[in-house]
């Protein structure tokens, strides 16, 4: 269970990771809504409470996501990483954390009841399920988000791509109708070319409009960086999970590889990688990454001794919704947005990915080709 994974989020090493993880699931400062308010009227039924409510702290603030009954308007700081019961004025303020699979604290779950009570096991139980729940949801559909915002920068880019051929057959035919002593078909064939590849040029437009507004834009902003430097911010990024489940990353590149590319969306890439290989592998063990280089490609290998893939598995495995035969070690959720997400990246550098694995039980390879420029 998630409240097994404790991390004292008063040490300012991990405050910064966790206020990141935070922010990562887009929820503060949102609307309430009715399916957080579904999970606290729950919560009041289990303990026959007046009010209950969701909140998450970020920098010494709450935020309330779902408020219903009665319920104290501020539950007090700091938040705490167990199941906590807090009696004063002659009643009592439950609590269950709600934290990621990593074990940041981000908020808390809680009842307020109107006569202080010793909470039974089985409501213990039942309230730390329901702040599960909160972390599913919200982990699922900042999973979804993500994978879609991908797909929908890779589709620009494409789109962009074959615009730019487009204006090219346009303006080639405009100035194939201008050649003088050209016979009266062939100028019609060149109007008739001119004027349906405008139409597409237009209608591809029509498309990147909206893409062009949207905040960050969905070009890949290509600069010159150090991939080690990447890999090694990514690792330090799963400390957490790492310790949990006593399993090491060692990164084989001992010198600086320089390559153009977009370090937030390669930062992705690369942390949806190595959160599958520590989800599929069993405690204590290795994860290698290695890397080969030619003048004009680079490709990097994540490698686990996890549970491996079938032949089925591989040939599916970026499919969307495709159900696999592998399943997470350490009850961790997995919906395959992660690789979807990864390999739409990819395609927007105009790299390659793919799997290789033995079998099942004898761990998986997974690559990332990308040229250097």
């Amino acid at each position: 269970m998630h409240s097994e994974k404790v991390v004292e989020n008063t040490k300012p090493q991990y405050e910064a990771l966790r206020l990141a993880k935070l922010m990562h699931y887009e929820i503060l400062d949102t609307e309430a809504e009715y399916t957080f308010d579904r999970i606290s009227h729950l919560a009041t039924g289990i303990f026959k409470a007046p009010g209950a409510g969701i909140c998450f702290e970020g920098n010494a603030l709450l935020f309330q996501k779902s408020v219903v009954g009665h319920p104290p308007v501020n539950p007090k700081l700091p938040l705490c990483h167990n199941f906590n019961v807090v009696n004063e004025g002659g009643s009592s303020i439950i609590t269950a954390p709600l934290q990621t699979p990593e074990g940041y604290l981000l908020g808390v779950i809680y009842v307020s009841t109107a006569e202080i009570i010793a909470p039974t096991e089985t409501q213990t139980q039942m309230l730390s399920l329901l702040a599960e729940m909160v972390m599913d949801i919200l982990a699922s559909r900042i999973a979804t988000r993500n994978a879609f915002r991908a797909y929908d920068d890779r589709l620009h880019v494409l789109i962009h791509d074959l615009k730019n051929p487009m204006t090219t057959i346009s303006l080639q035919s405009e100035l194939m109708g201008r050649i003088p002593a050209i016979d009266d078909k062939a100028v019609l064939i060149a109007s008739k070319i001119n004027s349906q590849s405008k139409k597409m040029v237009d209608s591809l437009n029509e498309i990147l409009i909206p893409a062009k507004k949207a905040a960050g834009g969905y070009k890949p902003e290509k600069a010159q960086i150090d991939l080690k430097e990447v890999l090694e911010a990514v690792k330090l990024n799963f400390d957490l999970p790492l310790k949990h489940k006593g399993q090491s990353i060692s990164i084989n590149i001992y010198e600086p590889i320089l390559i153009f590319g977009d370090v937030n969306k390669l930062t992705v890439i690369f942390s949806q990688l190595i959160d599958n290989a520590i989800k599929f592998s069993p405690l204590g063990t290795a994860i290698n990454i290695s890397h080969q280089l030619t003048t004009t490609e680079l490709t990097v290998s994540v490698n686990d001794q996890g549970v491996g893939l079938t032949t089925e598995d591989l040939d599916k495995i970026f499919t969307k919704f495709a159900p696999l035969s592998a399943k997470p070690t350490g009850t961790e959720s997995a919906n395959g947005f992660g690789l979807i997400t990864a390999g739409a990246f990819i395609d927007i550098h105009k790299g390659k990915l793919w799997a290789e694995s033995p079998g099942k039980g004898l761990g998986t390879t997974f690559y990332v080709k990308l040229p250097l420029r």
